[in-house]
């Protein structure tokens, strides 16, 4: 609630005044007292609360004062409607799922770690279209870009090791995404691409790939995740040595990774741990910046007769009280 006239509170200083003038002025016409040695008697006559009937009185012409001070303050309610014009953006999200993704160099490995920061990514952008593309030596289209991000987050969370055979075809599951995106009418065009290696698989290579979202107008942001180190610890469990650890090689082609983003128009990141791919996701959430235009237009309704209309009736009731009382006296 918003008030057209505030101005008029101040008229609501006059309340206390008018009240203290009308004490005072009340005890002056007192008649003269007498004296009694006991007045318990005097309290089982009938009408002897007669002396404070004034004060009920005035009690309720002032609360009818201060409703019609507030009438005329113009209380009114704001009925707000936007108008929004979004400017998003279809992303598809290329991840990489070939075993060495099981690597706990990030925590709690490399995968899981991808898909919890992936996901937040993914609810922070409600106005784009998002879809998700996955590869191994393999690659195939998960969701294609959509705004039922709560589907595609189901999806997300159900990606793992075993959906396609192992290998890292990163050319594949770049070239995947760019067909689904060389169509679209968005604005703006994104992939995030997601590996911990080099490309070993696929009938299509990287930098053709790349060349080919380049020759689409796609922006491609690479991101390599591993430790910086030559050697990540990989899990392994079988029935004879039983849980144990051995380290695989670290092979991030980023030579290549940077090469495919700077011919698109993006950029590449290194994310060495999970505080870093989180850093990685935000800095793309901020290139990757929603236009959204919006109109406000706000309506006022006055409903200043809910506090006039009571303020009425209860002035009515004081000034009827004092009428009536009085003459019954």
């Amino acid at each position: 609630m918003s008030w057209a006239n505030p101005e008029w509170f101040l008229a609501l200083m006059i309340i206390p005044v008018g009240i203290g003038f009308q004490y005072w002025h009340h005890v002056r016409k007192r008649l003269p007292q007498v004296t009694y040695s006991g007045i318990s008697h005097l309290e089982q006559l009938r009408g002897n609360r007669g002396p404070y009937i004034p004060y009920l009185i005035w009690a309720l012409q002032w609360i009818a004062i201060a409703f019609v001070i507030l009438a005329l303050a113009r209380p009114q309610f704001e009925n707000e409607r936007i108008e929004r014009t979004v400017e998003g953006r279809d992303i598809v999200l290329v991840i990489d799922i070939s075993s060495s993704m099981l690597a706990e160099d990030l925590e709690p490995n490399r995968l899981i770690a991808v898909r919890n920061v992936a996901d937040e990514f993914i609810q922070n952008r409600p106005e784009d279209r998002i879809g998700l593309v996955i590869f191994a030596r393999e690659s195939f289209t998960v969701s294609p870009p959509t705004l039922d991000h709560q589907l595609l987050r189901r999806q997300l969370a159900d990606i793992d090791l075993g959906m396609v055979r192992d290998g890292t075809a990163i050319g594949m599951g770049l070239a995947t995404a760019v067909n689904r995106l060389r169509n679209s009418d968005a604005d703006s065009r994104v992939i995030l691409l997601l590996t911990d290696g080099e490309n070993n698989a696929g009938e299509i290579d990287p930098i053709t790939a790349g060349e080919l979202a380049r020759a689409h107008g796609i922006t491609v942001h690479t991101i390599g995740a591993s430790v910086d180190d030559e050697y990540a610890p990989y899990p392994v469990s079988d029935g004879v040595y039983g849980d144990r650890y051995y380290d695989i090689p670290v092979e991030i082609d980023e030579e290549m990774m940077t090469f495919i983003a700077e011919r698109t128009g993006g950029q590449y990141f290194r994310a060495t741990d999970n505080m870093e791919l989180q850093q990685v996701y935000d800095a793309i959430d901020e290139l990757e910046t929603t236009v959204i235009d919006e109109q406000v237009y706000t309506d006022y309704r006055d409903v200043y007769t809910r506090f006039l209309i009571p303020g009425l009736i209860i002035l009515l009731i004081g000034l009827t009280a004092e009428r009536w009382w009085f003459r019954l006296q």
